[in-house]
Order: structure tokens, then C-alpha cells, then sequence
């Protein structure tokens, strides 16, 4: 067997479920911290209670994207040794950064945001979850960094083979990087926006009794599909320019493996764009939640935003090739000298254990949505005090 396909094969999995998490996770605690501002500056107290129902969904997926997380980074190590050799000086530094933004401060922050909830004063507490959105977007960030070197391998220059960086400024303002950072971030918006108003139809179908409740949560959902599709397509066409000057060719006679999902890509774009459109004009005499037919369209529509995800990810990825660093280090000498056997099997592996984990996230997070809020009784608002601190 030849270890290279299945190699390639392996991180094209992993990367693709953990992106899937990531996805939701940077759209779902933007659209919490939105409902818990509105809520600390004298909202109504179905406010409250959204920033805990749709928080515990967001806490949920974000557990599990952390393990596949993990698990994608050992790879490097393990499977692209040749990444690490070549490159790990300049291509380790930022995915450095990123782990300790994601895993410490970040996870430190919503630590506290969970086990806040009516203990902390709610201008403190509001404080934590936008400092939970705003790591959750530095992460982001660093990881675009990493993988927009890899398409333009700026500010550096080669030492004995080895990458040396001259500039680390120049990997903040990589061509690569300057639309496909903005891109992400609101395809994950709109991912959570097409969540939210999925999850709310899936109610207003079994004609729930919190009208009020679901009404608001779809408000926020359609106008966050609004605004995250319009971005999309913007930062999404804004990257052919500069995709000319860095990798010229790549779009003009592409392969079938990135034409297709191209297409695909840009077909689901302008889709969710419109059905936003829509949604937002219906929103006038809350007409949206009127509509059963609609409401049927809703609830099937949350995984579109996944497939262009993905889609986009294959064109960015399998559009790079031969080179995993573009013309400095093809695919083909970054993999390690290791049986392919040995590799097929941590592929299996993984795959199993992704997707065991794709199917605990799926149940756990359809049996909170679909039994819904809390009883207002049970979902006290933070307090606005300090709490008294005691021995630990």
C-alpha cells in the first residue's frame, strides 16, 4: 500500500469533522453573548433564558470539538513529519499561540461563564462570555495564519532546506489570508444563524407554548443568516483576486475535486443568502413563524451551511496540491517514513472514534433542543452583585 493517499485521507477526515464543530461553536457564542447583552441591559427575561438554553447547546458542541481538536494536532507529529522538519519553525508558532488562546484562556473564561450563572454580577459575567467570543476568534485567527502560510509562504526564506522566518508581521498580512479569515468567521455566523432559526421552527411545528421565547431566538437567527450570508459571498468573491497573484491557474481550468465542491460551494452561498432574505421580510407581523410550510423548509436546512463549509475546505486544500507548503514542500515528502499499514489503522481509528463522537453531539444536543428552556422558576437571572467569597 502506498501510505500517501491514506495519509491524506486521514487528515482530510479528522480536519473536516473537527471543523464541523468549530463551525457552530464560533457562530453559537456570538449569538449568546448578543442575547446576554440584550439581557443585562434590561431585556424582557426570556432573554435570560436564552442565554442558558442556547449556551448549554453551545457548551455541548464546544466539549466535543475540543477532543477532535486534539486529536487532528497529533498528526502533525505523527503523520507530517516532513511539515515539521521543513517548516516547524515557522508553521509551530502560531499554532502555539492558538493552543494556548483555545485551550487555557479560553476555556478558563467559559469555565467561569458556566458556573457563573447567578453567582457573579452580571456586568462581570457578560464581560466572560465576550471574552470567550472574542478567544474563540483569536483561535481562529492563528489557525488561518498556519494554513494561509501553507497556500502563500511568506516572510520567510530557506536555510539548509529548513524555513526560517524573517517577518513574522508578514504572516498578519498574507494575500492568502487578508478575505479567507473574514470568510470563516461569517460562514460560522450564518451556521449559527441557520441553527438557531432551525431549532425554533423544529418548535413552532409542535406548537410549543414558549411563543415568545422562539419568536425572539428566530429573530436573531434569520438576521444573523442575513448578515453572515452577505459577508460569505462578499469575502468569499473578494478572494479570487488575490487567489490570482499567489496561486495563479488554481481556479482557471480546475480539477473535478475542486470544481465540483466550488460549485457546490457557491450554489448553497447565494441558496442561504435568499432564503435570509426571505426570512427577514417575513419577520415583519411575524409572519415567519405563520408560514408552516415554511417552518418544514427550516428544520432540513440547518446542515446546509455544513456542506459549503466543507466544500470551501476542499477547494482551499485539494486546490494546494502537490505542494502542502505551495512551492516549497510537496504532500509527498512532508509524509513520514512509516509503514502504511500502521497508518491505515490510526485512520480507522479515528474515523470510528469521530465519528462516535459526531453521533454523541447529534443525540445529546437534539434531546436539550428538543426538550427546550427551562421553566422560568428554574433559570434565575445572574445576580448584580458581587457574591461573597468564602474558604475553597
Amino acid at each position: 500500500m502506498d501510505a500517501l493517499p491514506i495519509a491524506r485521507l486521514q487528515f482530510a477526515t479528522t480536519t473536516s469533522f473537527h471543523f464541523l464543530f468549530v463551525l457552530l461553536t464560533l457562530g453559537l457564542v456570538t449569538l449568546v453573548a448578543v442575547m446576554q447583552t440584550r439581557s443585562a441591559l434590561g431585556g424582557k427575561p426570556e432573554l435570560t433564558r436564552m442565554t442558558r438554553f442556547w449556551g448549554k447547546l453551545y457548551v455541548i458542541n464546544y466539549a466535543l470539538g475540543i477532543v477532535t481538536g486534539i486529536v487532528m494536532e497529533f498528526q502533525f507529529g505523527l503523520t507530517w513529519t516532513g511539515l515539521s522538519a521543513v517548516a516547524g519553525d515557522v508553521f509551530g508558532a502560531p499554532l502555539a499561540i492558538e493552543t494556548l488562546v483555545a485551550f487555557f484562556a479560553e476555556s478558563t473564561f467559559l469555565g467561569l461563564w458556566i458556573f457563573g450563572f447567578g453567582r457573579l454580577n452580571k456586568w462581570v459575567h457578560l464581560t466572560l462570555i465576550w471574552l470567550v467570543t472574542l478567544t474563540a476568534y483569536a483561535s481562529a485567527l492563528f489557525i488561518m495564519v498556519a494554513n494561509s502560510f501553507l497556500q502563500n509562504p511568506v516572510g520567510t526564506h530557506a536555510e539548509n532546506g529548513v524555513l526560517k522566518l524573517d517577518d513574522f508581521g508578514a504572516l498578519f498580512t498574507n494575500p492568502a489570508l487578508a478575505m479567507s479569515l473574514p470568510h470563516v468567521l461569517s460562514a460560522a455566523l450564518m451556521t449559527g444563524g441557520f441553527f438557531v432559526v432551525g431549532v425554533s421552527a423544529y418548535h413552532f411545528i409542535k406548537r410549543t407554548e414558549e411563543i415568545e421565547f422562539f419568536r425572539r431566538s428566530m429573530r436573531i437567527g434569520v438576521l444573523a443568516s442575513l448578515v453572515g450570508s452577505t459577508m460569505v459571498i462578499g469575502f468569499g468573491f473578494a478572494q479570487f483576486g488575490p487567489l490570482g497573484e499567489y496561486h495563479p491557474g488554481k481556479l482557471e481550468t480546475p480539477e473535478p475535486l475542486v470544481g465540483a465542491p466550488l460549485g457546490l460551494m457557491i450554489q448553497i452561498g447565494f441558496v442561504a443568502f435568499l432564503a435570509s432574505i426571505l426570512g427577514t421580510l417575513l419577520l415583519f407581523r411575524n409572519w415567519i413563524t405563520k408560514v408552516r410550510p415554511l417552518l418544514y423548509v427550516m428544520v432540513p436546512a440547518i446542515p446546509l451551511p455544513f456542506f459549503a463549509a466543507i466544500s470551501g475546505w476542499l477547494v482551499r486544500e485539494i486546490g494546494r496540491q502537490p505542494w502542502l507548503i505551495r512551492g516549497r514542500l510537496t504532500t509527498a515528502d512532508a509524509v513520514a517514513s512509516i509503514p502504511a499499514g500502521q497508518i491505515l489503522f490510526s485512520f480507522i481509528a479515528f474515523t470510528v472514534l469521530f465519528a462516535a463522537l459526531a453521533i454523541a453531539d447529534w443525540v445529546l444536543m437534539s434531546r436539550v433542543a428538543k426538550r427546550g428552556p427551562e421553566p422560568e422558576e428554574e433559570a434565575p437571572a445572574p445576580r448584580a452583585e458581587l457574591p461573597v467569597l468564602s474558604g475553597v
